[in-house]
Formats: C-alpha cells, structure tokens, sequence
C-alpha cells in the first residue's frame, strides 16, 4: 500500500519531460501536449534539441545518443524512450 502511495507522489515521466522542454525551449506551457512535434510546433532547432537532450540526460540519469534523440519527433517519442530506458 505504501508502495501505491509513492508511485502517485512521483511525477509523471511526461511532467518531467514537460518541464525539462519548458526551461529548455522557453516555449508556452500549453503547447507541451504529447503529440506536440518538436521542431514544427515546439520551434525547437538544432541547438535548442542539444540542450534538450542533455537536460533530459541530467533530469532522467539516463544517456541519450545522438542517433535516438534525432529519430524523436514529438513530445510523446521522449516520453516512450525514457520509459523504456529507466
């Protein structure tokens, strides 16, 4: 039961990730949905995606190549990736 509890404190992969692409592109909050492209809707260019994905390193302590990151189109494709390398 305590168990239960803690996972329902822990936020959600998906906020992490929103408010790791909040401080990193500096773009409107709303616009971070799941199905939100990265570069089309969330302007996000060749640099701003570097940064992206070493935020999200340091964030999710995880290790993201370079190859992987450029194949995440949208917010969701993060998400996907970071649970699957937890």
């Amino acid at each position: 039961e305590l168990c239960q509890k803690m996972v329902l404190l822990m936020p959600s992969a998906f906020e992490k990730v929103k408010e790791t692409i909040l401080e990193s592109l500096n773009c409107k909050e709303e616009k971070v949905v799941p199905e939100a492209r990265l570069m089309e809707d969330l302007e996000m260019d060749s640099l701003d995606g570097a940064d992206l994905a070493m935020a999200l390193e340091d964030v999710f302590s995880i290790s993201i190549p370079d190859e992987e990151f450029e194949t995440m189109k949208t917010v969701q494709d993060i998400v996907d990736y970071i649970d699957s390398h937890k």
